[in-house]
């Protein structure tokens, strides 16, 4: 990115941003990935209990784990150590522990790329392509993620934190279809939860992409009892 004229730069984050619109059409909308266990049992009910669930969600799970598959590509990308990133992505499957979360994050990874084929057709994808068509890789959201934004040439932590913008977004429309709060309240609760993007991926920044790992048991537990709720809006 340094090498490039501010247009083009300019032009990059532009294409980057689409990524993040919270309307692309990857699944992202059916999964509330765990939220919905956390309303329905009743410890998610106020603004303030969704403040500290997303808190929660952002520090200890998104940013150790997710981000070192964004991390994994930026570093092992360029000397086409393949192997590392696949590597890196069979370790975080087996890292969620909810078979839905599991199949969701896939699925909306899938999609993600079948998408990016057809936005971004000049750009490198057949070691990734090819790993998924071999069982090398899942192809899991985080992955997928961060393979277009690395090829659109976007700085790592625009990445990082661009991806920690979409689950904080996804998570608040959730919870918009889950409780009562207003549109005026959940922007509120962006604009508030923004800097923590940044805040979490600084926390995580230096640490090797093997090293990822999650630490949010309340998510996990309820990510894993929504398959057992009655009544469901949402597939996860």
């Amino acid at each position: 990115m340094e090498n490039t004229s501010p247009a083009a730069a300019s032009y990059s984050w532009l294409r980057y941003a689409q990524l993040l619109d919270s309307a692309l059409p990857i699944g992202g909308f059916s999964h509330s990935f765990g939220l919905e266990t956390a309303v329905q049992s009743g410890k998610v009910v106020k603004i303030a209990d969704l403040r500290e669930y997303m808190h929660s969600m952002i520090t200890y799970a998104w940013a150790p784990m997710e981000l070192m598959a964004i991390k994994a590509i930026y570093t092992y990308g360029p000397s086409e150590q393949w192997e590392r990133i696949w590597r890196i992505d069979q370790i975080q499957h087996v890292q969620r522990i909810a078979a839905e979360t599991r199949e969701g994050t896939i699925k909306m990874g899938r999609r993600l790329l079948k998408l990016a084929h057809s936005l971004y057709p000049e750009l490198l994808w057949s070691p990734l392509d090819n790993a998924i068509q071999q069982g090398e890789c899942f192809g899991s959201y985080p992955i997928i993620h961060g393979w277009i934004a690395w090829q659109l040439g976007v700085p790592l932590t625009q990445a990082a934190e661009g991806f920690l913008y979409n689950g904080i977004t996804h998570g608040i429309n959730s919870a918009l279809r889950l409780m009562s709060i207003g549109q005026t309240e959940a922007q509120a609760l962006l604009a508030e939860l923004l800097p923590q993007a940044s805040i979490a991926w600084q926390r995580v920044a230096l640490l090797e992409p093997e090293d990822c790992y999650s630490n949010s048991p309340a998510s996990d537990i309820y990510m894993m009892q929504h398959e057992t709720l009655y009544s469901r809006l949402f597939m996860s």
